[in-house]
């Protein structure tokens, strides 16, 4: 039996304090990455930006949206735990917010988990699995939503695959950014 998550009936953060929250996190994100790339031997993997490779990203939105509904409908608890993720930064947002929720962790989670642990652990296989688990934990908030930091950590290796087969950081960033703006909205519109 699936234990349901209890719905965040009284909001605790206010929609100012999660629009800093995303900030400060994409901000030491970022920092994390700078200095990664500053103490280490380590080159960030190329972006380049090409039509092409723009809509691979938008394609593999398309794909990590779709596989999301799918697994929402069929896994309780990542659908428990998905809805109770979302509610409780969602709801509090206006419609003109959900760029930032696409834009700062599209950018900030990119440019650490695939932009410099990629290259840092051997942009291989194996360095996709660790980036993919290190971005899944990003998304634990706490122990009972187990189910979506897997499902965090399967988008995250296959942003990692996505990366690592075109040597673009490109693609992986305009999923990210549309896979966020796209469910956010759908979100939006179905909660509203």
């Amino acid at each position: 039996m699936v234990k349901h998550q209890p719905e965040p009936k009284n909001q605790l953060l206010t929609r100012t304090e999660i629009l800093i929250i995303m900030g400060v996190t994409a901000i030491a994100l970022w920092l994390v990455a700078k200095l990664w790339l500053e103490l280490g031997n380590v080159s960030l993997l190329p972006l380049k930006w090409t039509a092409t490779e723009f809509f691979w990203g938008v394609g593999l939105a398309v794909i990590i949206i779709a596989f999301s509904s799918l697994v929402y409908h069929l896994w309780s608890a990542y659908r428990s735990s998905a809805d109770f993720y979302l509610e409780f930064v969602l709801k509090p947002l206006l419609w003109s917010d959900l760029i930032w929720v696409a834009l700062l962790p599209g950018l900030s989670e990119e440019l650490l988990f695939r932009g410099v642990m990629l290259p840092a652990f051997g942009l291989n296989i194996t360095a996709v699995v660790i980036s993919g688990l290190c971005f899944g934990i990003l998304h634990l908030s706490d122990s009972q939503q187990w189910a979506y930091v897997i499902w965090a950590t399967v988008v995250g290796i296959i942003l990692g695959y996505s990366a690592l087969a075109t040597g673009n950081l490109l693609v992986p960033i305009v999923a990210h950014i549309f896979t966020n703006l796209v469910s956010s909205c759908v979100w939006k519109l179905k909660h509203s």
